[in-house]
């Protein structure tokens, strides 16, 4: 069953060795893999316009005969300039294409093509630029449009596209019970795949969303019950409520907030029940999650128990183990700091303590969870920023212990809609207001003209004595766009930052280098850092009190107020300055809300209706299954459903053994990475 679709895709006619690597970095790897790569939009040929009527400056449809091809222009660097004259049987327009004389060479003359693409000119004289296009003989006139990687075009992958769903029809598979089809009207799936990528129309694509959304949200809503259910074993480590935190709390050199007090009571509570604690801590960038951790590690020592916190960085790890320690220490706890960068020797003495139980709280890097460290009572588990930790490093570190209490900390103010579905396996508790005395940071967004105005206002908080940091996008990590970061470092060193002392730092390079980088920069030696979304998580330098983000059009609302939040952690008055030529009314849109809140919460929830939940983490890695086509901001209702549904299909069979579940046990697996069943 199902054979020839877990081939390698580059069995694929057409596919090759070659571009089977570029489907691989679009997570496919074989035909199955490929048919399940979901349209991102669809071109629609049948809303085509007679060239008088073609608006300017924008992308239009027109039905197209090619008159006569023009011999190719060879301009300066190399570029080639292709032209055609046609007509829509009325008006004659011109064709354009720049440096792609394959798709040129492909057009013939005489023949007739639905083309989309960007229609320039004025009244007399219009030209349509490298539009894509069909034939007008084509049959399906709704064109799937996908997410693509250099090297792959729209045209390959639906060519490829049509092959494997030819194999799917030779071969058909249904993942989903009769009666689940019947109750939630659900079309089958071969008809959901088939026109998810080329529907005959408007109503079929929504049939087709309806089914394959439904069928994430089940599976997302399966794998997180089960996980529930496997972190809810007991545990070893069930606490002694008696135990007073009133101590701790009266020692602090601050009041906690409304919310930091919620929270460690819900940890509290979970930590003194017979099943293992599994909550999610989140709040803004400074809420003051650090201090809720620290009181949960001195109601674990209380408890005789030891608490093990692990950060992605040693940066970060040091800034935690600081603060753990000053809030920890008076109280006679010990405090120490596991990573990497330690001599042998050092790391000896430390494990020794560890397992002696002399040591209270462990605080590290994935160092602490390496085989040579063993713990006398591991009873808490923090992991900070788990979206940075693959699933199998947070489960290394939680097998130290009896099953542990578990505590994730995160600074990405996520909807609880969205946490639900992400976190799912977690209890969720929320930090939503600052601490008192922390200042929102002025935000302004600016387009480039004012660039060389926005460098003169960070020179003037420079000459005061501050620091700043500015952020170039590195979306993809290519070397290209590394080049591009890397340039535009050395030109602002040379121009607008001349005579300041810069520094650059980006995710290409190696772990003890952007330390070095960070701590220079925490030490006032740097004044300007230039870096990539490194730093959206990173080091407290409370004398950082400027940011300037280039190209702000190419982040999320959430990502903005991540690298915002690197900013005003101090006593300054703090500023960040958003530059983008973008002026589209959704770019507009988004920087008004950046600049006029600084709620983290509420910008999540307009980031994901914006962006849809696909997107909204962008590509960072968090464990647990991505979202491809349901869109929780709108499906909802469809969402209840899946969990409806997941909750009837638990009830009746705990763990899928029944036949009818057996396809549907084995996707979940797959999705979940065979992390959660068997």
């Amino acid at each position: 069953m199902l054979g020839s679709l877990f081939t390698d895709i580059e069995k694929l006619k057409g596919v090759g060795t070659a571009r089977g690597e570029k489907y691989r970095k679009l997570g496919i790897s074989t035909p199955y893999e490929l048919i399940f790569h979901i349209p991102r939009a669809y071109l629609d040929y049948r809303a085509f316009v007679p060239v008088s009527q073609a608006v300017l400056n924008d992308y239009n449809v027109l039905k197209l005969t090619v008159v006569k091809k023009l011999a190719p222009q060879r301009i300066k660097g190399g570029l080639v300039i292709c032209k055609a004259l046609a007509t829509d049987g009325t008006d004659d327009i011109l064709i354009v294409v720049y440096n792609n004389v394959y798709a040129f060479q492909a057009l013939k003359e005489n023949e007739t093509y639905y083309m989309h693409g960007k229609v320039n000119g004025n009244f007399l004289r219009k030209e349509i630029m490298a539009p894509v296009y069909i034939p007008s003989s084509e049959k399906m006139l709704i064109q799937p449009v996908y997410p693509l990687t250099q090297g792959l075009s729209v045209t390959l992958v639906r060519t490829a596209m049509r092959q494997a769903l030819e194999m799917m029809k030779r071969e058909p598979f249904e993942t989903m019970p009769s009666y689940i089809l019947n109750k939630y009207r659900l079309c089958p799936l071969d008809y959901a795949l088939e026109n998810i990528h080329f529907p005959t129309d408007e109503d079929a694509v929504s049939a087709a969303r309806r089914r394959l959304s439904f069928d994430e949200l089940l599976k997302l809503q399966i794998g997180m019950s089960l996980m529930k259910s496997r972190s809810r074993r007991s545990t070893a480590f069930k606490m002694d409520s008696s135990v007073s935190i009133k101590p701790f709390t009266d020692g602090l050199p601050f009041e906690l907030t409304e919310g930091q007090s919620k929270a460690v009571s819900e940890i509290i509570s979970d930590l003194c029940r017979e099943i293992p604690m599994n909550r999610l801590l989140q709040g803004d960038v400074g809420s003051g999650k650090t201090a809720v951790a620290a009181a949960a590690c001195y109601f674990a020592a209380e408890n005789g128990l030891q608490s093990a916190l692990m950060a992605p960085t040693e940066i970060l790890a040091s800034q935690h183990y600081n603060t753990l320690s000053s809030f920890l220490e008076p109280f006679g706890m010990k405090v120490c700091l596991l990573t990497g960068s330690l001599t042998p020797k050092k790391k000896a003495m430390l494990r020794e303590k560890i397992v002696s139980g002399e040591i209270n709280v462990i605080v590290g890097t994935h160092a602490i969870i390496q085989k040579d460290v063993e713990y006398k009572a591991l009873g808490l588990v923090i992991t900070d920023e788990q979206h940075r930790f693959g699933v199998a490093q947070r489960a290394a570190l939680a097998e130290k212990g009896d099953s542990p209490h578990k505590l994730v900390m995160s600074a990405t103010p996520i909807p609880r809609t969205l946490a639900l579905i992400i976190y799912g396996d977690l209890d969720i508790s929320a930090i939503k207001q600052l601490p008192k005395g922390r200042k929102p940071v002025n935000t302004y967004a600016v387009t480039g003209k004012l660039r060389h105005r926005a460098f003169g206002f960070v020179k003037a908080r420079l000459d005061e004595g501050r620091q700043a940091y500015v952020v170039c996008p590195m979306i993809e990590e290519s070397e290209s766009e590394l080049h591009a970061v890397k340039t535009y470092a050395e030109e602002a060193a040379n121009g607008d930052l001349k005579g300041y002392t810069t520094a650059l730092l980006h995710g290409k390079m190696r772990p003890n280098e952007k330390d070095k980088v960070m701590k220079s920069f925490r030490d006032g030696e740097i004044q300007v850092l230039i870096c990539t979304t490194v730093v959206e998580v990173g080091v407290d330098v409370p004398n950082a009190a400027v940011m300037v983000i280039e190209n702000a059009e190419r982040f999320g609302l959430s990502q903005l107020h991540q690298l915002r939040g690197r900013v005003g952690r101090g006593e300054f008055e703090s500023t960040c300055i958003l530059i983008t030529d973008n002026v589209s009314d959704d770019c507009v849109k988004r920087m008004k809300i950046m600049s006029s809140t600084s709620d983290g919460f509420k910008i999540s929830e307009e980031d994901l209706k914006m962006r849809g939940p696909g997107d909204f983490f962008g590509s960072a890695q968090h464990g647990l299954p991505t979202l491809k086509i349901a869109d929780i901001a709108c499906d909802m209702e469809l969402m209840n459903e899946a969990q409806n549904c997941a909750r009837e299909i638990l009830e009746a069979d705990p763990m899928l053994e029944k036949k009818e579940h057996r396809t549907l046990k084995l996707d979940v697996m797959r999705l979940f990475e065979k992390e959660i069943i068997g």
